[in-house]
């Protein structure tokens, strides 16, 4: 398998790392502290291609691949994980899948204006008793005529404090189980549709996310994203590419935390010589190093097969938990390379420690992925 960038991914690279340093690097301290949603840098996202990366031109998109997108968000991520996940929702939750089970009328009204930039999206499939076991769904859509009347609530939905429109999920059979699930296209000023306030959260404090409550909210049947009962499908394919996205967003995460930690062990003395220079500060260096290549290269193929069109179930899962993973271990040896440092919030290393945990656990917790990984490796 051929890693070689090619020229246009190695610009894509370069774009986003010189936009990272520039925008996303000095200000991701303070959105974090105020927990504020970087507005202004997703309205330059949008500027640059970036919040429909694999999207055809004709539907708004840059047109680019799966390893392009992968690229982007682990530069993004790089310079601030709040804003990499802003990202990942919006081209891998929204975009992905109403790119593809939309109609050609969807994708005009739900697709074009989100690819571009100009309005945002969100994935509705979280609810306080559905997270790990996503077909345990409870939000009800009950068909009237031409219209669904839906009823329930979705929680921890990202971006949904600002998104325009979801991919709802909601229960049309309860007595078809997972086969019952059917997802609709919903704009987020449809009647019914009423937001909680955003979350307070441990990390990631400037991508908003919050609960959503349907009362009595009347969706068309034409809204309907597939064929009624093939919810779950459209779920889990989608997640599927999603935590591609994750993978790559912890990958940064990772990275940032490694470099700051490196260049802080060579500023930092003790015993009369920089940190770097003791093999205990080395020897961490060195696994840090090298994880974080192991992940790249994990995200990288389950890119690379997504862009065949070939099913990545099993490498997306590796690369989600393996790159997760590997950014808590990074992220906490970074911070006790900072020392006493590394606790104050004078310095990035604990931001990186709080960030990185949420990606063990969205998109599929870390023993949603061994499940996964398992049962892909067990199959006759």
């Amino acid at each position: 398998m051929n890693f070689e960038l090619t020229d246009t991914q190695r610009e894509i690279q370069k774009m986003c790392r010189e936009f990272a340093a520039k925008e996303l690097i000095p200000n991701a301290r303070g959105w974090d502290e105020r927990h504020e949603f970087p507005r202004e840098a997703v309205k330059k996202l949008a500027e640059l291609g970036l919040l429909g990366i694999a999207v055809p031109e004709q539907y708004g998109g840059s047109g680019l691949d799966n390893v392009s997108y992968a690229i982007a968000m682990e530069e993004i991520s790089r310079g601030c994980a709040s804003t990499g996940v802003i990202m990942s929702v919006n081209n891998s939750l929204y975009c992905d899948p109403v790119l593809k089970y939309g109609t050609e009328e969807q994708k005009k009204e739900f697709l074009v204006p989100f690819a571009r930039g100009e309005k945002l999206g969100c994935f509705g499939l979280t609810e306080p008793e559905a997270g790990s076991d996503a077909a345990a769904q409870k939000t009800t859509a009950v068909r009237k005529g031409d219209e669904y009347i839906i009823n329930g609530s979705k929680n921890w939905i990202t971006n949904g404090p600002v998104a325009d429109a979801i991919v709802l999920f909601t229960m049309t059979d309860k007595e078809k189980g997972n086969k019952g699930i059917t997802a609709f296209l919903v704009p987020t000023d449809t009647p019914g549709f009423n937001r909680a306030p955003p979350d307070r959260k441990m990390g990631i404090c400037g991508a908003h996310s919050c609960s959503i409550f349907f009362e009595d909210m009347k969706v068309p049947a034409k809204n309907i994203l597939g064929k009624e009962g093939e919810g779950f499908k459209v779920a889990m394919s989608t997640l599927d590419g999603g935590r591609i996205g994750i993978a790559a967003q912890a990958l940064g995460i990772a990275r940032a935390a490694f470099e700051e930690a490196l260049a802080y062990s060579g500023d930092r003395k003790t015993f009369g010589k920089p940190i770097r220079e003791h093999q205990a500060i080395q020897f961490m260096l060195a696994d840090m190093a090298t994880e974080i290549d192991a992940a790249r290269l994990l995200v990288l193929q389950a890119a690379l097969l997504k862009d065949k069109g070939v099913r990545h179930s099993l490498e997306s899962s590796m690369a989600k938990l393996f790159a997760s993973e590997v950014a808590s271990r990074v992220a906490n040896k970074a911070l006790q390379i900072h020392g006493g440092q590394g606790y104050s919030k004078e310095f990035d290393a604990e931001r990186h420690v709080r960030d990185a945990r949420i990606t063990e656990i969205y998109e599929g917790t870390s023993e949603i992925q061994r499940i996964v990984i398992s049962s892909n490796l067990l199959k006759d």
